[in-house]
């Protein structure tokens, strides 16, 4: 009996709300049809309406502040050493292994998907008309772009913002772990939506990012989110002899 609710536990995926898979389809439907959208020449203007508004509404004490919260998206000396950092607190406190594999889940799968489309979609910054090489907005905004060497060219989809998603989401996660269940949801629903909500608005007001930069990465975030979110990570078999005990649950993600 204890073996074969072992195997169960191996396949069974953790349920995310909304329920079933309709809503990852909906979403990736979405990033598909914004990024045809863009192919095709739509949606061109309406991000270079966006840019050129932010661009001519830019006070200095508005733009240092919409800087420092920009901050919040900052992945590789923030958000990845603050789930490490949490990881380890998590892991010492229950003995176990099990949280790092949730930030290294979270790591392969970001790694795998937004600097690939970055790279694919081959498209530029608004401030690279404002920075060499000096691009015409009207064609720094395209996509799938032939961009000239040394160029930045991975404005699409926005890292910033698919990251925080993903990211402070692993950190919710960890926080819950921390405290036993005891975070509260006001403050974990402020923790996992605040941060992507500001960086969304930042970016694009920073002229970091086209508009639909960051809602692209917003669908793509969610998409991973959920994928990371189904995963019984208490539940994974780990070799328990060579871990010394290690192996125990962890995260609270033990599938019922």
């Amino acid at each position: 009996m204890r073996e074969t609710q072992t195997v169960r536990r191996k396949v069974q995926l953790r349920p995310v709300r909304p329920a079933g898979w309709w809503c990852d389809a909906l979403l990736l439907a979405g990033l598909v049809t914004i990024t045809l959208a863009l192919a095709r020449g739509a949606l061109l203007g309406l991000d270079l309406a966006v840019s050129r508004w932010a661009f001519a509404h830019d006070p200095v004490p508005l733009y240092r502040t919409a800087q420092v919260f920009n901050l919040l998206g900052q992945g590789g000396w923030l958000l990845m050493p603050i789930s490490g950092a949490l990881a380890v607190a998590v892991a010492w406190r229950h003995r176990s292994v099990r949280p790092f594999l949730l930030v290294g889940g979270a790591f392969l799968l970001t790694s795998a998907t937004i600097g690939p489309l970055k790279l694919w979609t081959d498209r530029a910054a608004p401030t690279a008309s404002v920075k060499p090489p000096f691009l015409p907005p009207e064609e720094a905004v395209r996509i799938f772009n032939d961009l000239p060497a040394g160029a930045y060219a991975m404005s699409y989809p926005s890292g910033h913002v698919a990251n925080a998603i993903v990211w402070y989401g692993v950190i919710a996660a960890l926080l819950v772990a921390l405290t036993a269940g005891r975070l509260r949801p006001a403050a974990h629903r402020l923790i996992r939506f605040a941060p992507p909500a500001i960086l969304l608005v930042t970016t694009t007001y920073l002229n970091y990012h086209w508009l639909t930069d960051g809602l692209a990465a917003l669908l793509l975030g969610l998409v991973l989110d959920r994928l990371l979110h189904r995963v019984p990570w208490d539940d994974l078999p780990l070799p328990g002899r060579l871990l010394r005990g290690w192996d125990r649950p962890a995260l609270f993600t033990s599938t019922p």
